[in-house]
C-alpha cells in the first residue's frame, strides 16, 4: 500500500481536506497527516516510511529527502516550488512537482485587487484614480499573467506584457501587446504586476534602475516571490519618487522601515494571500493528490519540474 504525507505547517481548510483524502482512499492509499508541526524535527520523522508527500509551503530540502527512504514523488500544492531542493530531488530520484493553474485566479484577483486599494488612497478617503484607461504590464505571462490580462481589461486598462522565461507562450489571442524588453515594460507601465517566478536570473532582478522607469504616478504589484525585488533599491525609489507606490502579499525584510515612512504609498499583507481562497485551497490540494495518484498507477509525470 502506498503510503502518502500531507504535511503542511499552514493546513488546508477543513473541505479540501476531506477530498484530497477522498481522491487518495479511493486509490487505496495511506494517507498520514501532519499539521501545524512545531519544528523540522517532527517533519523529519513523519518522512521516513512515506512513498508520497504533498506540501504547501513548508520546505523539502536535502535533510529531509535523506530521510526519507521510500519517497518516490514529492508535489507542491500550488504554482511556485522554489521550497523544493529540485537538484536533491533529481539525485535521489525523486519526481518533484507543482500544480500549476490551481490558484491562478485567486492570485490574479488579489492583484487586481491591490491596484485598486492603492488607486482609491488605501481606502482611507483621499482623492483617487481609476483603472479606466491605464496601462498594465504583466510581467509574467503564465496561467495567473494571463489571468490578470484578462481581469485588467475588463476594467477597461491597456494591457502590455513580458514573458522572459516562457517565451513559447503567445499572448495573442488574449489582445496583449508583447514588448521586445524588460526596460520597455516598466517605462510602459503605469501599473505593473509581477509573476516572474524566482530563480537565479529574477532574484533581486526588480532593482531600482528599473522601477524609476516607471512613469509618474506608478504602481508595482508583486504577488510573486519577495525575493525578485532588491529591497535597497526599493527604498531608494520610495525615498526618491514620492509618486512612486508598491504593494505586495510578501512581506518584505524592511516591512518596519516602509510602513513608519510612506503609509500610502507601500502597503503589505501581514501573510502571503495570493491563495488564500476556498476556492483555491481545494483545487490545489485535489490536483496535488490526483497527480501522486496518476503518477504511481499510469506513471504519468506531467507536472514534473525537475529533470
Amino acid at each position: 500500500m502506498k503510503r502518502v504525507l500531507i504535511a503542511t505547517e499552514k493546513p488546508f481548510a477543513p473541505s479540501a481536506m476531506e477530498q484530497i483524502k477522498g481522491v487518495l482512499a479511493n486509490a487505496g492509499y495511506e494517507v498520514k497527516l501532519l499539521e501545524k508541526y512545531a519544528s523540522k524535527s517532527d517533519l523529519l520523522e513523519a518522512v521516513k516510511d512515506v512513498h508520497a508527500i504533498i506540501v504547501r509551503s513548508d520546505i523539502v530540502d536535502r535533510e529531509v529527502l535523506d530521510v526519507a527512504k521510500e519517497l518516490k514523488i514529492v508535489v507542491r500544492a500550488g504554482a511556485g516550488f522554489d521550497n523544493l531542493d529540485l537538484a536533491a530531488c533529481t539525485e535521489k530520484g525523486v519526481v518533484a512537482m507543482n500544480t500549476p493553474g490551481q490558484n491562478s485566479n485567486a492570485v490574479a484577483e488579489l492583484a487586481i485587487g491591490m491596484m485598486v486599494f492603492m488607486a482609491r488612497s488605501n481606502f482611507k478617503g483621499g482623492p483617487g484614480t481609476e483603472l479606466k484607461g491605464k496601462t498594465v504590464g504583466v510581467y509574467g505571462c503564465g496561467n495567473i499573467g494571463r489571468r490578470v490580462a484578462r481581469i485588467s481589461q475588463g476594467f477597461g486598462m491597456r494591457v502590455i506584457a513580458l514573458d522572459p522565461c516562457v517565451t513559447k507562450i503567445s499572448m495573442d489571442p488574449y489582445d496583449v501587446t508583447v514588448v521586445q524588453s524588460i526596460a520597455e515594460l516598466f517605462s510602459k507601465s503605469e501599473y505593473l504586476s509581477l509573476h516572474i517566478p524566482l530563480n537565479e536570473k529574477t532574484k533581486n532582478s526588480v532593482n531600482f534602475e528599473l522601477m524609476n522607469r516607471m512613469p509618474k504616478g506608478a504602481t508595482l504589484v508583486n504577488t510573486a516571490r519577495k525575493e525578485v525585488i532588491d529591497e535597497d533599491g526599493l527604498k531608494k525609489m520610495l525615498e526618491e519618487r514620492p509618486d512612486f507606490k508598491y504593494i505586495s502579499d510578501i512581506i518584505p525584510s524592511c516591512h518596519d522601515e516602509l510602513a513608519a515612512k510612506y503609509e500610502l504609498r507601500y502597503y503589505s499583507t501581514p501573510k502571503k494571500q495570493g491563495a488564500e481562497t476556498s476556492e483555491a485551497n481545494v483545487n490545489a490540494g485535489v490536483a496535488a493528490a490526483e497527480q501522486i495518484v496518476a503518477f504511481f498507477e499510469n506513471n504519468d509525470q506531467t507536472y514534473r519540474v525537475n529533470k
